[in-house]
C-alpha cells in the first residue's frame, strides 16, 4: 500500500482495499463475464484536529492526496475565517466523483463550506453551508465531480477547532433498479453501512393497510428533563394491530438512547441503527475512573414498536427525551406507522390442540 505522509496532523487512519466483485440473483440477467478489476483507491481519513505538535507527528495518506494545510483569513463581512486546504490528484482510473464527509461541531453561527479550485485557481464549485445549525457534534456529506479540480477547502468562521476531520473517497457509478410503484428515495451511497435520510411525507400516506403520519418533519431539539422533551399528538380513528415510531436522532451516546413515553406511560429507550464501527462517526469519551463511553457524531435512524394496548381511539399522546447519559440532542423525521387488517394480508390462524 502507498502512502504519503502528511505534515498538517498526526494520526494514522485505517484503509481498505478491495476487490469488486458481482452479485447476480438467477432471475436477472447477466451482463457478461466477470472480471477481476484493478484494486481501487485508498480511501482517506484525514485528522484536522488542532494538534500542538502537528509538524512533528506527521498521519499517513494514500497517495492521491498530496498536501494538507490550513491558513487563516478575513471573511468579506471583516471575520475571521480559517481555511483546511487539501490537495488531491486524480488516481489512476476512471475515477471522475468524490465522496467528501466532514466532521465537525454544527454550530449555528460557523457552519463549514467545502470550496473545488482547479490548478488556475479558479473556484469551480461551492457546496454552500453544511449542517443544520442544531449545535451538536455532527458530520455531513457532499459529492463532488472532480473534472479539473485539484484542490477541496473547507472554509469555516472563527480559528477552525469546530472541524475533527474529512473522510475521501472515490467513487463509481452502477446502473441502479428501482421498483416504479413504491416510494422514490434520493439516496447518497453513504459508507459504512449507513441508511438514507428518513422521508418524512407532508400527507398522510396509506399502503397495504399501513397509514404513515409525519408527527414533525423539522429539527427539534431534546434533552433528558421533561421540560426538554419534544411532545407530540396525533388521532386514530380505530385500534392498529401494530404501530412503530420513527425518526433520526442527533449525536447521541449510543448506549443511551432516547426514551419513549406514551400516553403518559414509560415504554423505555428507542433502537438504535447502528452503523459499522469503522464509521470516523464514533468518537469516545472516558470519564474519570470509567471505561470509554461512545457518541456518534451523525444522524441514526431510531424506532420504538408501540404496544397497541397504550394506544387508545381518539387522540394519543407522545413524549421523546434524549437518554439520561446524552445532556443534549436532537430529533427529526418524527413518523408513526399505523398496521390494519387488508384484504390481502398475511397471517395464520392458530387453533387449539
Amino acid at each position: 500500500m502507498l502512502l504519503r505522509i502528511l505534515a498538517f496532523s498526526w494520526l494514522a487512519f485505517a484503509t481498505s482495499n478491495e476487490l469488486a466483485q458481482e452479485a447476480l440473483n438467477d432471475g436477472l440477467p447477466r451482463k457478461g463475464p466477470i472480471v477481476e478489476l484493478r484494486p481501487a483507491p485508498e480511501n482517506a481519513w484525514i485528522d484536522l484536529r488542532r494538534h500542538p505538535a502537528a509538524a512533528s507527528h506527521p498521519q499517513s495518506a494514500p497517495d492521491w492526496v498530496e498536501s494538507v494545510n490550513m491558513t487563516s483569513n478575513t471573511g468579506n463581512d471583516g471575520t475571521p475565517r480559517t481555511v483546511f486546504r487539501i490537495r488531491v490528484a486524480h488516481p489512476t482510473g476512471d475515477y471522475q466523483i468524490m465522496f467528501f464527509r466532514l466532521f465537525f461541531d454544527d454550530n449555528a453561527n460557523a457552519r463549514p463550506e467545502v470550496v473545488a479550485w482547479d490548478e488556475s485557481g479558479t473556484r469551480v464549485l461551492r457546496s454552500g453551508e453544511l449542517g443544520s445549525g442544531v449545535g451538536l457534534p455532527s458530520s455531513d456529506s457532499v459529492i463532488i465531480p472532480m473534472n479539473r479540480i485539484s484542490a477541496l477547502d473547507v472554509e469555516i468562521a472563527g480559528d477552525g477547532k469546530t472541524v475533527r476531520g474529512a473522510y475521501l473517497d472515490w467513487m463509481t457509478s452502477s446502473e441502479v433498479v428501482h421498483p416504479i410503484n413504491t416510494q422514490h428515495r434520493d439516496v447518497i451511497p453513504e459508507p459504512f453501512s449507513s441508511l438514507p435520510p428518513l422521508h418524512s411525507p407532508e400527507q398522510d400516506l396509506e399502503y397495504f393497510g399501513t397509514v404513515t403520519a409525519t408527527l414533525a418533519g423539522e429539527t427539534i431539539s431534546i434533552g433528558p428533563e421533561a421540560e426538554h422533551a419534544a411532545a407530540f399528538q396525533f388521532g386514530i380513528e380505530s385500534q392498529p394491530l401494530l404501530a412503530l415510531l420513527t425518526f433520526e436522532v442527533a449525536s447521541p451516546r449510543i448506549d443511551s438512547p432516547p426514551e419513549i413515553y406514551v400516553n403518559g406511560e414509560d415504554l423505555g429507550p428507542a433502537t438504535l441503527t447502528l452503523p459499522e464501527l469503522a464509521d470516523p462517526g464514533y468518537r469516545g469519551e472516558i470519564e474519570p475512573l470509567l471505561k470509554m463511553h461512545f457518541q456518534y457524531t451523525g444522524w441514526l435512524r431510531a424506532q420504538k414498536l408501540i404496544p397497541v394496548n397504550n394506544l387508545k381511539v381518539g387522540t394519543n399522546n407522545v413524549i421523546i427525551l434524549s437518554g439520561a447519559a446524552t445532556p443534549a440532542s436532537a430529533i427529526r423525521g418524527t413518523q408513526m406507522q399505523l398496521k390494519y387488517l387488508w384484504e390481502k394480508s398475511d397471517y395464520l390462524l392458530q387453533t387449539d390442540h
